[in-house]
């Protein structure tokens, strides 16, 4: 053979490589967590242990400010999945199946299903009721799955050891301190998880990896419990008079889960000690939920998946641990609505950097489709976050928005890069302005200070233009 035509050769070989490492088709790896805000070492919280996390955050885009379109399991499941905001999944509770508004939807796992990749679920993904149902499928939605399972585990049936638990269902936030880790639903989901790997990991594969932890109960084996001194655990900063400006819709949202559970515990607030103990088994719960990760995506990686592969890890609303005097989920500031979100796709510019832009669950849909190269359908509202992926500095919206609806309140919250504006319906409505450059705690309503107008009128054309009508007549 020529010179001549060693190098035609080589350089078609070439080309050919290159065509087929391009036209192969991206694997998903979804992983999701449950009840889990942004306590997270990789997002600066000085006490929380989560190397697995962290190790993922350092191989993707770590998106600082997203945010969940409904604080509560079922609506924002229901939203991510099919790509669509709960005033139109008619989702405004637990319990609700998406298809009764949507029945043609085609979710985020369907579209890949639809299009040949094997779609696989281990583990809460839609909503599931923690503990009594984590072995049931229910709302699961068939459809969305080739393959779907609901690994069970010990929680429904364990005895809650702390908590002050006899007070009321979930009221001093009961927690479990489990001999081991083996058995329990996660660890199940992980093992299940990586048995799927090693079946199915030359085929295209969307595998979604749905975690109960840090969900109440709070279950971890004791060791990592034993992470989290007590005495090491800082009290919620709540300063006097704190509640004093907030509307009461707001506090009337779930109004048992305000100053610190004292109407569960029968007029009393949480001790310190139970506070202490709640945010101990919390995190406790987070870092065990790490460690299942952490296994997933080491398999991953030790099968040679990794750069085929791209990971999204996303929590599905925020969490209080007392700020405010509030506990649980179902309030609109920032400890609730803003969640975890991490997307590793191989390749890509911004991976290793931090994404300050606005963004919301709504999003995730359409980025992982463009990212695998499939046409989503027309319907979805969120926008593709793949622009942010290789330039984390630029935005993609002006605003991020969160919906609420409880008996007859119902708030939307505006979500600015400088501010958070609240307007409310029912209890005599109200509105709420907070300055995160002045303010980050949240602790001073300026919807009624003078100096505040201006900002106020610019978040209340934001809240018209996207449509109260839309998110209070529901």
């Amino acid at each position: 053979m020529s010179a001549f035509s060693r190098r035609h050769f080589l350089a078609a070989s070439l080309a050919a490589s290159a065509f087929a490492q391009s036209s192969k088709r991206k694997n998903v790896l979804f992983l999701a967590a449950d009840d889990l805000n942004t306590s997270l070492g990789c997002y600066g919280h000085p006490v929380v242990q989560s190397p697995n996390i962290d190790a993922l955050a350092r191989r993707g885009v770590r998106f600082d400010r997203a945010y969940c379109q409904f604080p509560l399991c079922g609506p924002t499941r229901a939203s991510l999945l099919t790509g669509r905001r709960p005033d139109n999944t008619k989702v405004l509770g637990n319990n609700i199946d998406f298809r009764d508004a949507l029945p043609s939807a085609v979710t985020l796992p369907q579209l890949f299903k639809n299009n040949g990749w094997y779609s696989a679920r281990e583990g809460k993904m839609f909503h599931m009721n923690v503990p009594k149902e984590v072995k049931l499928n229910r709302f699961q939605d068939e459809p969305s799955w080739n393959h779907s399972v609901s690994p069970g585990g010990p929680e429904g049936q364990s005895t809650p050891q702390g908590g002050e638990s006899g007070r009321g269902q979930w009221a001093g936030m009961p927690w479990v301190r489990a001999e081991t880790g083996e058995g329990q639903s996660d660890h199940n989901a992980a093992d299940r998880a990586l048995a799927l790997l090693e079946r199915h990991g030359k085929d295209p594969f969307f595998l979604a990896v749905g975690f109960v932890r840090p969900h109440l109960p709070f279950v971890a084996p004791g060791r990592y419990f034993d992470l989290y001194p007590l005495d090491k655990i800082p009290l919620p900063n709540n300063p006097p008079g704190d509640l004093d400006d907030i509307p009461a819709a707001h506090t009337g949202v779930r109004p048992y889960l305000w100053h610190q559970m004292a109407v569960r515990n029968g007029g009393n607030p949480l001790s310190d000690r139970a506070v202490r103990e709640a945010r101990q088994a919390y995190y406790a719960s987070t870092s065990f939920m790490d460690a299942q990760l952490g296994r997933v995506v080491e398999g991953l990686d030790k099968m040679g998946l990794a750069n085929d592969t791209v990971i999204a890890f996303w929590g599905d609303h925020g969490w209080s641990l007392g700020e405010h005097t509030h506990w649980q989920k179902m309030n609109l500031f920032e400890d609730v609505v803003r969640v975890p979100l991490i997307i590793a796709a191989p390749g890509h510019s911004g991976n290793g950097k931090t994404s300050r832009a606005l963004v919301e669950c709504v999003d995730i849909y359409p980025t992982l489709a463009e990212l695998c190269g499939l046409t989503p359908p027309a319907e979805l509202e969120g926008a593709s976050l793949v622009p942010l992926l290789d330039n984390p500095n630029r935005t993609v919206k002006e605003a991020a928005f969160t919906q609420i609806a409880f008996e007859g309140i119902r708030g939307l919250s505006v979500r600015t890069d400088r501010y958070r504006y609240n307007v409310w319906q029912g209890l005599g409505g109200g509105e709420e302005l907070y300055d995160y450059q002045e303010d980050p705690g949240e602790f001073r309503n300026l919807a009624h200070v003078p100096a505040a107008q201006p900002a106020l009128e610019r978040h209340r054309r934001i809240a018209a233009n996207y449509g109260l009508q839309r998110a209070f007549g529901v």
